[in-house]
């Protein structure tokens, strides 16, 4: 008996200290397997970006330009701070070309991770990359915020990838507020066309219910492909329907085929809606402000938003003058920005490069950002933070018309014919 009850005490004591290091395991919430190298001097950001094929736009004119800018702001200032090291480290990064191909996204991200073992992920581009992305830095325990992306798929799924954090607004938030307008304009049809991919079916189906839900009757539907040359015959099929408004939702090469085939068929509804691409200033200097007059798209922002917003884009018009090829995003400039801000600011604040506890800072704490106060409510950048929904290009400005005091002009409606060539 007197060994049985020896017995019971050592295997309730081995219990206890299981238990013990267990929680505090739990507590300290450290990746697996991560460990301080006191040799290192650099903080090495990696992944994969498409660099080239029909998503090099957003390389060229959205995420990268800001995330680039983001490094050498943060080395010329001596690097980030990370009180584990003791030191000041500066970024490196190690980005690969995925070529727009979604495979060869996935297989660079893991190369990265494993092979390069780099700190911190650069996200990649578009909301079906982001959306094979996040399982991956979920597997790792990689912290991910996304840029050129976002989905209700993804937020659905939140709860599986604790490690993926969204920075953008999206359909969610867009929808409504694209509704409430059409409302209030009195816009009771409409025409959709939207890209045959998770970004065109999550657009299409969260606008078309939020159109209906406000009386307004869906003319016609369709879907395009993203290597599509030529619209014509869909113009020429909302040109017959008679709708009040066209909705273009795709990415920038598409929608630019159908501003250009709108204009030569002299299509002018009374709202024309370009969604990914629209507000960025190259729609601006490739057509003028004369024939984007009145085009609607998502966003947005200005730099009549905040002054910080001013202030953000005077430094980022400086810093690119040089480079004719940058072009300023007027839906998710800002964004993208906090998002590295709100990042840079957990790496400060937690002293580390642990993903793990970064994670968890990110997921509780509020940030001062280009945005203001910002912070994130189930890893999305919370809807109150953001500047706008809807944007409209007006004398050369990107308004930000949402029906709410964030609005810094009111829409056009009708939106004004298309000058003559």
């Amino acid at each position: 008996m007197k060994a049985k009850r020896i017995l019971a005490l050592v295997l309730a004591l081995l219990l206890a200290m299981t238990l013990f290091a267990c929680a505090k395991k739990e507590d300290s919430g450290s990746s697996s397997g991560y460990k301080i190298d006191k040799n290192k001097d650099t903080i090495v950001f990696g992944g994969s970006r498409s660099m080239t094929g029909v998503y090099a736009f957003f390389e060229q004119s959205a995420y990268g330009p800001i995330y680039k800018m983001w490094v050498e702001d943060v080395n010329a200032a001596g690097g980030l701070y990370v009180e584990e090291y003791g030191k000041k480290m500066k970024i490196e990064l190690k980005v690969y070309d995925d070529t727009s191909e979604l495979s060869t996204m996935t297989r660079n991200l893991e190369k990265a991770i494993v092979e390069d073992q780099v700190d911190f992920i650069i996200p990649p581009v578009s909301t079906a990359f982001l959306y094979a992305a996040a399982p991956i830095a979920n597997k790792y325990g990689k912290v991910l915020v996304g840029a050129e992306g976002g989905s209700a798929s993804l937020k659905e799924s939140i709860a599986k990838y604790p490690y993926f954090f969204s920075s953008l607004n999206f359909s969610d938030t867009q929808a409504p507020a694209l509704a409430a307008i059409f409302e209030e304009q009195g816009i009771t049809s409409a025409y959709v066309v939207y890209i045959e991919d998770l970004h065109g079916t999550e657009y299409s189906q969260a606008v078309i219910p939020a159109l209906v839900s406000v009386g307004c009757d869906i003319k016609g539907v369709k879907s395009v492909p993203a290597d599509i040359q030529d619209m014509t015959s869909i113009i020429q099929d909302a040109q017959n329907s008679g709708a009040d408004a066209f909705l273009c939702l795709t990415y920038p090469d598409q929608g630019f085929l159908a501003l250009n085939q709108s204009i030569a068929l002299e299509y002018n509804p009374k709202v024309w809606f370009m969604g990914s691409g629209g507000g960025f200033s190259s729609t601006l200097d490739l057509y003028g402000k004369e024939t984007v007059q009145g085009i609607m798209s998502w966003g947005a922002w200005n730099t009549k938003s905040s002054p910080a917003c001013a202030e953000y884009f005077e430094h980022f018009k400086e810093f690119w003058k040089d480079d004719p090829n940058v072009y300023y995003d007027y839906w998710g400039l800002v964004h993208y920005y906090a998002g590295l801000q709100c990042l840079q600011e957990a790496i400060e604040k937690t002293g580390t490069l642990d993903n793990a506890k970064v994670r968890d800072y990110l997921a509780n704490n509020h940030f001062t950002t280009v945005l203001g106060d910002t912070w994130f409510e189930n890893n999305l950048i919370a809807g109150d933070c953001f500047m706008g929904n809807v944007g409209q290009w007006q004398d050369g400005v990107f308004e930000v018309i949402d029906r709410s005091e964030k609005a810094t002009s009111d829409p056009i409606v009708p939106k004004p014919a298309w000058p003559k060539s």
